[in-house]
Parts: C-alpha cells; structure tokens; sequence
C-alpha cells in the first residue's frame, strides 16, 4: 500500500524559529515573516555596529519614544519639513 500525498496542503513549512548568533535574540515566525525578520534583523546590526555607545543610547531612547506612538514619527517628519522651510524662509 502506497501513500499518495495530500495535494490539497501548501508546500513548505509552517514556522521556523530565527536564532540570532550574535545578540541570542530567538522568533518564531511563518516563512514569509521569517525571510523579512533575518532581514530586518541583519540590519539592525549593521546600524548597531555603526554607532559608539553614546549614539546606541541617544538612537535607542529617541526610538522608545517614537515606536510608542503609531503616529508621531510621521508627525515629527512632518513638522521637520514645515520648520525646515519657515527657517530657510522659504513660503512654499
């Protein structure tokens, strides 16, 4: 007796668990949010690498505040270009 596969079943995997080997930070997540994470994840590094201590800090506590609220990062962007253009006297 054969066993035919069931078709009717996506192909690939359910979940995985990303392991970071640099900071031990563990997900699990579908495939599709596991490609995204490693991504996500190694460029976090990178920026994390590119900063001294004091600037890990200064970033790490202005995105505390910021990820706090869906909206304010947009808002501040949007108040960073207003106040650009009052200041360089420019009307439009």
């Amino acid at each position: 007796m054969t066993t035919e596969p069931d078709t009717s079943t996506a192909c690939g995997w359910d979940q995985a668990t990303y392991r970071c080997g640099r900071c031990g930070a563990a997900y699990t997540l579908t495939e599709e949010a596991y490609l995204k994470a490693v991504g996500v994840h190694g460029d976090a590094h990178a920026v994390w690498d590119r900063l001294n201590p004091t600037e890990r800090d200064g970033f790490a506590s202005i995105l505390r505040v910021i990820l706090a609220s869906a909206g304010l990062g947009a808002e501040f962007l949007v108040i960073a270009d207003r106040m650009t253009h009052i200041e360089s006297g420019s009307t439009s």
